[in-house]
């Protein structure tokens, strides 16, 4: 399984790029994301940044992913996924277009 870490940018060379979470400065990729600048946070991937996220999705993940440490090491995940706690389950897009027309099955 691929992870997803949300690093944010802070200098450029070329397609390389220096990018922090923080605590840890990396040198990524930024091959798919030509249109990334110093300053903006990125999804990335074994290394190479997919795609460029908002602040406000880098923390969730950052959160999620912390969470997920804290219940690895036998504790809890605490609020870490309190954003998805408040919401109702939703479908993909097509199925919910294909279960409002009324097909109940495939």
């Amino acid at each position: 399984m691929c992870v997803g870490l949300p690093l944010r940018i802070t200098a450029i060379d070329g397609i390389a790029a220096r990018a922090t979470d923080g605590e840890t400065e990396t040198v990524i990729d930024l091959s798919l994301t030509p249109d990334a600048r110093a300053g903006d946070w990125v999804l990335t991937f074994l290394g190479a940044a997919r795609e460029v996220i908002d602040a406000d999705e880098a923390e969730k993940i950052a959160a999620a992913l912390e969470g997920l440490r804290a219940v690895m090491a036998g504790g809890s995940a605490g609020d870490a996924f309190a954003d998805l706690d408040a919401r109702e389950p939703r479908l993909p897009p097509h199925l919910q277009t294909a279960l409002d027309a009324g097909q109940t099955q495939g």
